[in-house]
């Protein structure tokens, strides 16, 4: 059996967990073989390279961008790397060649990064397209150390394991990101080398700049499918849960264990992905299932991602949402019976950039729940302009997802939950497929919504 498995960030910063839990555990001589393993930089390293993921603070490309000193920058962030190393010496990492390979790799960015300055200040070329090409030769330097780590560790460790370094910094091939897989994987005997790929790929048409921060996945969904593997396991910090553990407790929350590619497409919309959507889709059409693994249950069989699986019995599989959408309300009298008034509102969200999570509406009004992001809040401005009347509001969006939802009682037994707590329902939405009840609520009641239907519901 072959499987494509992806590490995220946080549990390779925790690589003897990984060695023991994930790559060794119980497995002995050919059991350790067939498998691949897509990793992400270590945690924080791709934040210090971009920006914060979560709270926007720059990094190093901010500095490319600004014409500020980037060199000083990556080498006081070579440094750092060189501290985390430090971290796995007692696991078998030669100190000495990591060293010499990761300052090497940043001394190749800083080339090709200062080449793409000169071409910027030339005026001739698009800025745009430089400022992406240098996004990802920044990113790519995270997922080439802790690539390269984890290969000198396990072969330090007796284990046959081999480097697959996608980043393409050792070639001047102009490949497409399906054409490098290809080659790079193409000659492996997958029964004896157990393989460490990066999660960056390089490609002509620039993995980043239709996945961004969401691009290992999507380097981990590819190779599936270029290998036509048995199943594709993600390993995480947590299991997928009936919701997040953060919020309703450790003991509250419990592992989902089977669902299908709908209720994961739900996740995705509202930000709370158990993979990138466009990462699943290929996945899906392959017919290849996700299995998501908590690295530190080792022997727990985590939850299984199928295309045509449905709960034989009628249950709520996840709780989920978040605190960080705007509903915007557009109102208009003259709305009722006219056809096409909501394509013209559509007009200004594509113009602007703008999807909607949720779309609910009366006679003459209509209510999208959206990002709260600086697009969101300019689109805002253009619509109250445009209608007659227009609110906007910050609030918080909850849901409620499962296989096997269709029937009679769970709407009642969530609105009652959410009643007896006085938490009022804003606004409301759920389609004919019914796999997913989306209810807008007060912001400030999002994390106590959210215990109360895993209470309520989640059983």
């Amino acid at each position: 059996m072959l499987t494509v498995e992806k590490i995220g960030g946080t549990s390779m910063s925790q690589f003897q967990d990984v060695l023991q839990n994930i790559i060794k555990g119980d497995r002995k001589g050919d059991e350790l073989y067939n498998r691949i393993f897509v990793v992400s930089a270590y945690n924080n390293v791709t934040n210090w390279l971009l920006e914060h993921k979560k709270t926007g603070e720059p990094g190093i490309y901010n500095k490319f961008l600004n014409g500020e000193d980037y060199s000083s920058a990556l080498d006081s962030f070579c440094q750092r790397l060189l501290l985390i190393n430090d971290g796995f010496a007692d696991y078998g990492l030669d100190l000495k060649e990591a060293r010499d390979f990761i300052r090497f790799r940043v001394d190749q960015a800083k080339t090709v990064l200062y080449s793409l300055g000169k071409v910027l200040a030339s005026g001739y070329v698009d800025p745009k397209a430089i400022h992406l090409a240098a996004r990802e030769i920044l990113a790519s330097i995270g997922e080439a150390h802790s690539g390269w780590n984890s290969v000198n560790i396990l072969n330090n460790n007796g284990i046959n394991a081999r480097f697959v370094d996608l980043c393409g910094f050792n070639d001047n091939e102009s490949l497409t990101i399906d054409e490098r897989i290809h080659k790079e994987f193409s000659d492996i005997d997958f029964d004896t080398v157990l393989c460490i790929a990066t999660g960056y790929t390089k490609g002509t048409e620039g993995i980043m700049r239709a996945f961004d921060r969401g691009y290992s996945e999507v380097t981990f969904s590819k190779i599936a499918v270029e290998v036509k593997a048995d199943e594709a396991v993600i390993h995480k910090e947590y299991h997928l849960s009936s919701a997040d553990p953060k919020i309703v407790g450790v003991e509250n929350s419990i592992p989902v264990g089977h669902t299908n590619y709908i209720v994961a497409d739900q996740l995705a919309d509202i930000g709370m992905e158990a993979i990138h959507p466009k990462a699943a889709k290929p996945l899906e059409l392959a017919g290849i299932n996700i299995r998501i693994k908590n690295t530190f249950e080792p022997t727990h069989p985590g939850t299984l991602i199928s295309r045509d699986y449905i709960s034989p019995d009628p249950r709520v599989e996840i709780v989920s949402g978040s605190r960080k959408v705007l509903a915007i309300e557009v109102h208009d009298p003259m709305m009722v019976g006219e056809v096409g008034f909501d394509g013209h509102i559509m007009q200004y969200f594509v113009k602007y950039g703008v999807s909607y999570i949720l779309k609910s509406t009366n006679a003459n009004s209509i209510t999208m729940v959206v990002w709260d992001n600086e697009k969101s809040r300019e689109l805002i401005n253009v619509l109250e302009e445009v209608f007659y009347q227009v609110n906007a509001k910050a609030v918080a969006i909850v849901c409620v997802m499962g296989t096997n939802i269709a029937l009679p009682g769970f709407l009642y037994r969530a609105t009652k939950a959410l009643y007896e707590k006085g938490i009022n329902v804003e606004s409301f939405a759920q389609s004919l497929m019914q796999v997913n009840m989306q209810f807008v609520i007060q912001r400030e009641r999002y994390e106590e919504a959210v215990i109360v239907l895993n209470e309520a519901l989640c059983k």
